[in-house]
């Protein structure tokens, strides 16, 4: 009986994506519901895959390891550059084949997974790729120096396969140069790579707005208000208690964060700021500083009342949704209604909060983690700014 060809997987997360905005790892950034590494996890838990090690940084690894535990991956600590964490990678991986993927790329199906390494089997090496449709040239200082011929061009992406010894090889061969991605360097010291089937939808997350197709268009409102939308997502950790808006509750996990993981005050917070027209609170709270570990909830919701009453407005009302299968929140709802009214200077009838859950289906059905979603009223002052 032949032997099986078995497969692994490498996943890059150890980078920050700053392009992003976030001042976080993106890939822990909420997308639909949940960190949007949870959805490149959930798509390669499929039967032609044998191993998963993700390569993170020393920063993310508790946070990224919790979400990754359920699929039963291997995470370890990766290198300071995209190269340096595939060789990192490349020491654990024990499959004959080998897929490298950018973790910032969620969108991945399992027909392209597939045909990746149907590639490998067939021509030692397969490269997801879509053929450019645009003109395309070289530019050197803002000129166009070398028109290239729009034909004969692809857009590289991820997955890129390859057997696990010749990657490993091309590597050794390349030294402590670095590479652009895995094709780069398997083209230059094994064989020109082959291109397979790639697909325009799998884009990879890079700026902020690529996280934005979950937030709903807002009605159109009168003149003198503004509306704003906020949202939070973090993962679980050990624990025995978790804080939603400022109340502590009685839990069998806790809320895996920088600060005091209170996501219920970080989601009407980003939704006042931006509301607002102020930065979201990544860059007023930082989760990468020493001044804002464990920083509590209401202490940073009065540092962004502040920031909105100096930019001329007051909050009309505030709407918070909250998602997770445990614990039961229903009982502690009226505390939450009472302490966001203090913190906001409105009545209670102005905050309405709703609690519910996934009905066991994805990130949060699942008991990893908890999100929150805001909808925030503001309306101008008459004697402020605006």
């Amino acid at each position: 009986m032949e032997n099986k060809t078995t497969v692994g997987v490498i996943i890059c997360a150890a980078g920050k994506g700053e392009r992003a905005g976030f001042c976080k790892n993106k890939l822990l950034a909420s997308l639909c519901g949940a960190p949007a590494i949870y959805h490149t996890f959930e798509k390669f838990a499929i039967p032609e895959i044998d191993e998963v090690v993700v390569c993170v940084s020393k920063e993310d690894f508790k946070e990224i390891e919790q979400i990754a535990r359920p699929f039963k991956y291997k995470v370890i600590l990766g290198g300071a550059s995209r190269t340096k964490s595939v060789i990192c990678g490349l020491k654990e991986i024990k499959s004959d084949i080998v897929l490298v993927h950018d973790g910032a790329r969620p969108y991945i199906t399992r027909e392209l997974i597939c045909g990746c390494i149907d590639s490998v089997k067939k021509y030692g090496s397969g490269v997801c790729a879509i053929k450019s449709t645009d003109a395309v040239a070289t530019v050197d200082y803002g000129q166009i120096v070398a028109p290239l011929e729009r034909e004969n061009t692809y857009r590289l992406q991820t997955p890129q396969g390859f057997y696990t010894n010749d990657l490993r090889l091309a590597y050794e061969l390349a030294g402590e140069r670095e590479y652009a991605d895995d094709s780069e360097v398997y083209g230059e010291f094994v064989a020109p790579p082959t291109v397979c089937q790639g697909s325009a939808s799998n884009k990879k997350l890079t700026f902020k707005e690529d996280f934005d197709i979950d937030i709903p268009t807002p009605p159109p409102v009168s003149v003198g208000v503004r509306v704003g939308f906020g949202k939070d997502v973090h993962s679980f950790c050990d624990g025995d208690f978790l804080k939603l808006c400022g109340v502590k509750i009685p839990s069998e996990k806790a809320i895996s964060a920088h600060s005091d993981g209170d996501i219920a005050i970080h989601a009407l917070s980003d939704a006042l700021l931006s509301a607002a027209g102020l930065r979201d609170i990544g860059c007023y709270f930082p989760d990468n500083i020493d001044e804002t570990r464990g920083l509590d909830g209401l202490k940073m919701l009065s540092e962004v009342y502040k920031k909105i009453s100096n930019s001329g407005f007051s909050v009309s009302n505030v709407s918070l949704t909250i998602e997770t299968e445990k614990p039961r929140l229903s009982p502690h709802i009226e505390k939450m209604r009472e302490s966001l009214a203090r913190a906001l200077y409105i009545n209670i009838d102005d905050v309405a909060i709703s609690a519910g859950t996934s009905e066991g289906l994805g990130f949060i059905g699942k008991s990893l983690g908890i999100a929150a979603y805001c909808v925030a009223l503001l309306k101008e002052n008459k004697n402020g700014k605006k």
